[in-house]
């Protein structure tokens, strides 16, 4: 099987073309970029379809990260996937950002927490066991604080790899003999490890991909407002 991979979740554009089959990468472009993944992940996916000597008429599946990250950006990553299920009649997958960004560091035996900047002093996070192969889920994907954050992983008891964006911020603040830190290049958003990530995942059609934000978006929280609002003056 010849899957594409799509990240689009945060300041990173990338794209990975995988051989399922042979277990091998034939391809990967990451641009860290302030261009909207909208003017970008498009022709980054063309280049590397067209680099590695492949039509896109050759890609059997899709996988993308499907959160949590940018809203924006991942409504486009989400959007771009679905369009182009749809125009190859292939399979889609969504992949966790989370657990995307641990099998970017799945050679790390133990303990791995991917921690990505929120809001304020909130975090997204996801702790999970490798083998140096696949992942165990500890717990689930959570919106929580860096004090909470911290305290979790004091109680797990056990060295951990921290990757996400949030990493070096957390490392430094919550500084402990407990914590390891992964390389600038295991710590960011890349398509890989969404390829990777959806080894282990069901593929559905397009019209079946969604988004996962685990907060709600602006205009829900705008419209949650007014109800109040309302309600109170009634």
């Amino acid at each position: 099987m010849l899957l594409l991979g799509i990240d689009t979740s945060g300041k990173v554009a990338s794209a990975a073309l995988f051989d399922a089959d042979k277990e091998i990468f034939l391809g990967e472009n990451s641009l860290y970029t302030q261009k909207t993944h909208s003017q970008v992940i498009m022709p980054t996916a063309k280049a590397l379809i067209e680099q590695t000597g492949k039509k896109i008429s050759d890609i059997d599946a899709i996988a993308v990260a499907k959160g949590p990250g940018s809203y924006t950006g991942l409504r486009i990553g989400v959007a771009a996937v679905k369009a182009m299920g749809f125009a190859l009649n292939c399979k889609c997958c969504g992949v966790s950002t989370l657990e995307a960004i641990a099998y970017n560091n799945i050679a790390y035996v133990g303990t791995i927490c991917s921690v990505m900047a929120a809001r304020g002093d909130l975090v997204y996070t996801q702790i999970y066991k490798s083998n140096g192969y696949e992942l165990e889920y500890i717990c689930e994907e959570k919106l929580i604080s860096r004090d909470e954050l911290a305290e979790m992983l004091a109680f797990n008891g056990t060295s951990v790899l921290l990757c996400g964006d949030d990493a070096a911020n957390f490392f430094t603040t919550y500084r402990s003999p407990m914590f390891n830190i992964a390389p600038p290049h295991g710590r960011l958003q890349n398509a890989c490890g969404v390829c990777l990530g959806a080894m282990s995942k069901e593929f559905v059609s397009a019209d079946e991909l969604e988004v996962s934000y685990l907060q709600k978006v602006k205009a829900e929280k705008d419209l949650e407002s007014k109800n109040k609002i309302q309600g109170v003056k009634k």
